[in-house]
Protein backbone atom coordinates (compact mmCIF):
# COMPACT_ATOMS: atom_id res chain seq x y z
CA UNK A 1 0.00 0.00 0.00
CA UNK A 2 2.72 2.19 0.81
CA UNK A 3 4.58 1.56 -2.41
CA UNK A 4 1.51 2.35 -4.02
CA UNK A 5 1.07 5.52 -2.64
CA UNK A 6 4.34 7.03 -3.50
CA UNK A 7 4.01 5.81 -7.05
CA UNK A 8 0.81 7.27 -7.27
CA UNK A 9 2.62 10.61 -5.95
CA UNK A 10 5.07 10.71 -7.88
CA UNK A 11 2.86 10.16 -11.28
CA UNK A 12 1.08 13.27 -9.88
CA UNK A 13 4.18 15.33 -9.69
CA UNK A 14 5.71 14.31 -12.81
CA UNK A 15 1.89 14.91 -15.07
CA UNK A 16 3.01 18.39 -12.97
CA UNK A 17 6.07 18.59 -14.26
CA UNK A 18 4.78 18.21 -17.89
CA UNK A 19 1.89 20.35 -17.02
CA UNK A 20 4.45 23.44 -16.28
CA UNK A 21 6.20 23.45 -19.85
CA UNK A 22 2.67 25.41 -20.65
CA UNK A 23 3.94 28.52 -18.72
CA UNK A 24 7.72 28.78 -21.45
CA UNK A 25 5.30 27.89 -23.89
CA UNK A 26 2.45 30.47 -23.43
CA UNK A 27 4.87 32.89 -22.93
CA UNK A 28 6.73 31.69 -26.57
CA UNK A 29 4.20 31.35 -29.09
CA UNK A 30 3.78 34.34 -31.10
CA UNK A 31 -0.06 34.30 -31.89
CA UNK A 32 -3.49 34.37 -30.41
CA UNK A 33 -4.11 32.94 -27.50
CA UNK A 34 -7.38 31.61 -29.02
CA UNK A 35 -5.57 30.14 -31.91
CA UNK A 36 -3.01 28.65 -29.94
CA UNK A 37 -5.33 26.66 -28.23
CA UNK A 38 -7.62 25.54 -31.10
CA UNK A 39 -4.11 24.27 -32.39
CA UNK A 40 -3.20 22.95 -28.73
CA UNK A 41 -6.69 21.09 -28.24
CA UNK A 42 -6.48 20.16 -32.00
CA UNK A 43 -3.40 17.89 -32.05
CA UNK A 44 -3.92 16.57 -28.67
CA UNK A 45 -7.10 15.15 -30.08
CA UNK A 46 -5.79 13.33 -32.82
CA UNK A 47 -2.95 11.87 -30.51
CA UNK A 48 -5.06 10.67 -28.07
CA UNK A 49 -8.15 9.26 -30.59
CA UNK A 50 -5.19 7.77 -31.81
CA UNK A 51 -3.99 6.13 -28.55
CA UNK A 52 -7.08 5.39 -27.38
CA UNK A 53 -7.93 3.24 -30.69
CA UNK A 54 -4.65 1.03 -30.11
CA UNK A 55 -5.38 0.74 -26.88
CA UNK A 56 -9.10 0.20 -27.02
CA UNK A 57 -10.24 2.64 -24.78
CA UNK A 58 -14.12 2.65 -24.99
CA UNK A 59 -14.82 6.64 -26.07
CA UNK A 60 -19.33 6.20 -25.77
CA UNK A 61 -20.59 8.25 -23.76
CA UNK A 62 -22.93 6.64 -21.79
CA UNK A 63 -25.83 9.45 -20.60
CA UNK A 64 -26.92 12.78 -22.04
CA UNK A 65 -26.09 13.89 -18.29
CA UNK A 66 -22.20 12.57 -18.86
CA UNK A 67 -22.41 14.81 -22.01
CA UNK A 68 -23.19 17.83 -20.09
CA UNK A 69 -21.00 17.58 -17.58
CA UNK A 70 -18.32 16.99 -20.55
CA UNK A 71 -19.45 19.88 -22.38
CA UNK A 72 -19.67 22.04 -18.88
CA UNK A 73 -15.91 20.97 -18.28
CA UNK A 74 -14.56 21.50 -21.59
CA UNK A 75 -15.71 25.28 -21.51
CA UNK A 76 -14.17 25.74 -18.16
CA UNK A 77 -11.01 24.38 -19.63
CA UNK A 78 -11.16 26.21 -22.54
CA UNK A 79 -11.81 29.45 -20.90
CA UNK A 80 -8.90 28.72 -18.44
CA UNK A 81 -6.43 27.55 -21.34
CA UNK A 82 -6.91 30.76 -23.28
CA UNK A 83 -7.04 33.54 -19.95
CA UNK A 84 -4.03 31.40 -18.56
CA UNK A 85 -2.10 32.51 -21.75
CA UNK A 86 -3.18 35.41 -22.29
CA UNK A 87 -2.34 36.31 -18.38
CA UNK A 88 1.56 34.72 -19.75
CA UNK A 89 1.36 37.01 -22.69
CA UNK A 90 0.25 40.19 -20.67
CA UNK A 91 2.93 39.55 -17.90
CA UNK A 92 5.61 37.01 -17.72
CA UNK A 93 5.76 33.20 -16.79
CA UNK A 94 6.24 33.86 -13.24
CA UNK A 95 3.36 36.54 -12.37
CA UNK A 96 1.19 34.30 -14.86
CA UNK A 97 1.73 30.89 -13.08
CA UNK A 98 1.72 32.61 -9.68
CA UNK A 99 -1.60 34.08 -10.47
CA UNK A 100 -3.05 30.73 -11.68
CA UNK A 101 -1.91 28.90 -8.41
CA UNK A 102 -4.76 30.55 -6.45
CA UNK A 103 -6.57 27.95 -7.94
CA UNK A 104 -6.12 25.09 -4.94
CA UNK A 105 -7.54 27.92 -2.47
CA UNK A 106 -10.70 27.84 -4.72
CA UNK A 107 -10.64 23.94 -4.74
CA UNK A 108 -10.71 23.80 -0.59
CA UNK A 109 -13.90 25.92 -0.35
CA UNK A 110 -15.29 24.61 -3.66
CA UNK A 111 -14.84 20.40 -3.57
CA UNK A 112 -17.71 20.30 -0.32
CA UNK A 113 -19.78 21.94 -2.49
CA UNK A 114 -19.59 19.25 -5.33
CA UNK A 115 -18.83 16.05 -3.62
CA UNK A 116 -21.09 16.64 0.03
CA UNK A 117 -17.63 15.61 2.00
CA UNK A 118 -16.94 17.02 5.00
CA UNK A 119 -14.42 20.58 4.29
CA UNK A 120 -11.17 20.03 5.84
CA UNK A 121 -10.22 22.88 8.01
CA UNK A 122 -6.58 21.92 7.73
CA UNK A 123 -6.74 22.56 3.59
CA UNK A 124 -7.26 26.04 4.48
CA UNK A 125 -3.61 25.87 6.45
CA UNK A 126 -1.64 24.56 3.66
CA UNK A 127 -3.77 26.60 1.48
CA UNK A 128 -2.30 29.91 3.31
CA UNK A 129 1.07 27.99 2.85
CA UNK A 130 0.35 27.84 -0.71
CA UNK A 131 -0.28 31.73 -0.80
CA UNK A 132 1.93 33.11 1.47
CA UNK A 133 4.59 31.01 -1.09
CA UNK A 134 2.75 32.92 -4.08
CA UNK A 135 3.36 36.42 -2.71
CA UNK A 136 6.44 35.62 -1.71
CA UNK A 137 7.54 34.25 -5.49
CA UNK A 138 6.13 37.91 -6.62
CA UNK A 139 7.73 40.37 -8.13
CA UNK A 140 7.33 43.61 -7.53
CA UNK A 141 4.26 44.93 -9.67
CA UNK A 142 3.67 48.31 -11.42
CA UNK A 143 -0.10 48.63 -11.12
CA UNK A 144 0.13 51.43 -14.49
CA UNK A 145 1.42 48.61 -16.43
CA UNK A 146 -0.07 44.94 -17.72
CA UNK A 147 0.93 43.16 -15.00
CA UNK A 148 -2.02 43.55 -13.13
CA UNK A 149 -4.15 42.73 -16.14
CA UNK A 150 -2.17 39.67 -16.31
CA UNK A 151 -2.98 38.87 -12.58
CA UNK A 152 -6.47 39.19 -13.38
CA UNK A 153 -6.84 37.15 -15.85
CA UNK A 154 -4.70 34.33 -14.25
CA UNK A 155 -7.30 34.70 -11.26
CA UNK A 156 -10.30 34.26 -13.53
CA UNK A 157 -8.52 31.11 -14.94
CA UNK A 158 -7.16 29.44 -11.50
CA UNK A 159 -11.61 29.82 -11.10
CA UNK A 160 -11.59 27.81 -14.11
CA UNK A 161 -9.27 25.53 -13.62
CA UNK A 162 -11.02 24.65 -10.15
CA UNK A 163 -14.15 24.34 -11.34
CA UNK A 164 -13.24 21.72 -14.49
CA UNK A 165 -11.40 19.71 -12.13
CA UNK A 166 -14.11 19.59 -9.52
CA UNK A 167 -16.50 18.65 -12.79
CA UNK A 168 -14.63 15.94 -13.90
CA UNK A 169 -13.81 14.11 -10.65
CA UNK A 170 -17.32 12.92 -10.44
CA UNK A 171 -16.14 10.67 -13.73
CA UNK A 172 -13.30 9.84 -12.84
CA UNK A 173 -14.39 6.38 -11.84
CA UNK A 174 -16.57 5.79 -14.56
CA UNK A 175 -14.58 6.87 -17.42
CA UNK A 176 -10.84 5.94 -18.50
CA UNK A 177 -8.79 9.24 -18.40
CA UNK A 178 -7.49 9.59 -21.99
CA UNK A 179 -11.53 9.21 -22.94
CA UNK A 180 -12.27 12.28 -20.67
CA UNK A 181 -9.14 14.48 -21.83
CA UNK A 182 -10.17 13.14 -25.48
CA UNK A 183 -14.03 14.16 -24.98
CA UNK A 184 -12.74 17.24 -23.50
CA UNK A 185 -10.18 18.35 -26.65
CA UNK A 186 -12.94 17.23 -28.89
CA UNK A 187 -15.14 19.66 -27.31
CA UNK A 188 -12.87 22.55 -27.28
CA UNK A 189 -11.81 22.43 -30.84
CA UNK A 190 -15.18 22.79 -32.06
CA UNK A 191 -16.29 25.26 -29.77
CA UNK A 192 -13.03 27.43 -30.83
CA UNK A 193 -12.51 26.52 -34.40
CA UNK A 194 -14.31 29.90 -35.81
CA UNK A 195 -11.03 31.54 -34.09
CA UNK A 196 -9.17 30.58 -37.44
CA UNK A 197 -11.75 32.73 -39.50
CA UNK A 198 -11.67 35.66 -37.06
CA UNK A 199 -8.07 35.90 -36.05
CA UNK A 200 -4.86 35.99 -37.80
CA UNK A 201 -3.37 32.08 -38.40
CA UNK A 202 -0.19 33.36 -40.51
CA UNK A 203 2.57 32.72 -37.43
CA UNK A 204 1.57 28.69 -37.56
CA UNK A 205 3.95 28.02 -39.89
CA UNK A 206 7.32 28.90 -37.78
CA UNK A 207 5.10 27.64 -34.67
CA UNK A 208 4.06 24.40 -35.48
CA UNK A 209 7.26 22.93 -33.84
CA UNK A 210 6.28 24.87 -30.53
CA UNK A 211 2.61 24.52 -30.75
CA UNK A 212 3.36 20.42 -31.24
CA UNK A 213 5.34 20.12 -27.77
CA UNK A 214 2.66 22.00 -26.50
CA UNK A 215 -0.09 19.49 -27.53
CA UNK A 216 1.90 16.61 -26.84
CA UNK A 217 3.82 16.74 -24.17
CA UNK A 218 1.70 19.46 -21.85
CA UNK A 219 -1.78 18.18 -22.87
CA UNK A 220 -2.05 14.99 -24.23
CA UNK A 221 0.31 13.18 -21.73
CA UNK A 222 0.52 15.66 -18.84
CA UNK A 223 -3.33 16.65 -18.41
CA UNK A 224 -4.04 13.15 -19.32
CA UNK A 225 -1.89 11.68 -16.33
CA UNK A 226 -3.36 14.55 -14.04
CA UNK A 227 -6.51 13.47 -14.70
CA UNK A 228 -6.07 9.93 -13.93
CA UNK A 229 -4.54 10.48 -10.48
CA UNK A 230 -8.01 12.32 -9.38
CA UNK A 231 -8.99 8.83 -8.95
CA UNK A 232 -6.03 8.09 -6.51
CA UNK A 233 -6.39 11.98 -4.66
CA UNK A 234 -9.04 14.24 -3.66
CA UNK A 235 -9.10 17.46 -5.35
CA UNK A 236 -7.84 19.25 -2.95
CA UNK A 237 -4.68 17.16 -2.39
CA UNK A 238 -3.90 17.10 -6.09
CA UNK A 239 -4.39 20.71 -6.36
CA UNK A 240 -1.79 20.97 -3.60
CA UNK A 241 0.64 18.69 -4.61
CA UNK A 242 0.27 20.24 -8.04
CA UNK A 243 1.69 23.55 -6.68
CA UNK A 244 5.21 22.68 -7.65
CA UNK A 245 4.02 23.85 -11.53
CA UNK A 246 5.07 27.33 -10.63
CA UNK A 247 8.06 26.05 -9.40
CA UNK A 248 8.98 24.12 -12.31
CA UNK A 249 7.83 26.81 -14.51
CA UNK A 250 9.75 29.47 -13.25
CA UNK A 251 12.85 27.03 -13.45
CA UNK A 252 11.98 26.26 -17.34
CA UNK A 253 11.84 29.47 -17.71
CA UNK A 254 15.39 30.37 -16.69
CA UNK A 255 16.64 27.64 -18.74
CA UNK A 256 14.34 28.55 -22.24
CA UNK A 257 13.64 32.40 -22.29
CA UNK A 258 16.24 33.84 -19.53
CA UNK A 259 13.88 34.90 -17.15
CA UNK A 260 16.06 34.95 -13.90
CA UNK A 261 14.73 34.24 -10.93
CA UNK A 262 15.28 36.08 -7.72
CA UNK A 263 15.94 34.81 -4.21
CA UNK A 264 11.71 35.30 -3.39
CA UNK A 265 11.81 32.71 -5.72
CA UNK A 266 13.33 30.40 -3.97
CA UNK A 267 11.95 31.11 -0.82
CA UNK A 268 8.90 31.32 -1.77
CA UNK A 269 9.07 27.75 -3.62
CA UNK A 270 10.26 26.17 -0.47
CA UNK A 271 6.72 26.68 1.18
CA UNK A 272 4.98 25.74 -1.79
CA UNK A 273 7.12 22.38 -1.82
CA UNK A 274 6.50 22.34 1.99
CA UNK A 275 2.94 21.94 1.22
CA UNK A 276 3.51 18.96 -0.65
CA UNK A 277 5.70 16.63 1.69
CA UNK A 278 2.72 17.58 4.12
CA UNK A 279 -0.23 16.92 2.13
CA UNK A 280 1.54 13.79 1.16
CA UNK A 281 2.51 12.68 4.49
CA UNK A 282 -1.22 13.34 5.49
CA UNK A 283 -2.83 12.00 2.24
CA UNK A 284 -0.53 8.42 2.85
CA UNK A 285 -2.25 8.05 6.42
CA UNK A 286 -5.42 8.21 4.65
CA UNK A 287 -4.87 5.44 2.07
Amino acid sequence: MKNQHLKYVLELTFATLLISTSGALGRFIDMPAPVTIWWRSALAMLLLLAFCKYKKVNLKIQSKRDLGAFIFSALFMASHWITYFIALQLSSVAIGMLALFTFPIMTTFLEPIFSKTKFDYMHLILGAMVLLGIYILSPELDFESDSVKGILFGLFSAFCYAMRILILKQYVTKYNGSSLMFFQLLIISIVLLPTLFLLDTSNITTQFPYVIILALVTTAIGHTLFVQSLKHFKVSTASIIGSTQPVFGIIIAFFFLNEIPTWNTFFGGFLILSTVVIESLRSRKDS
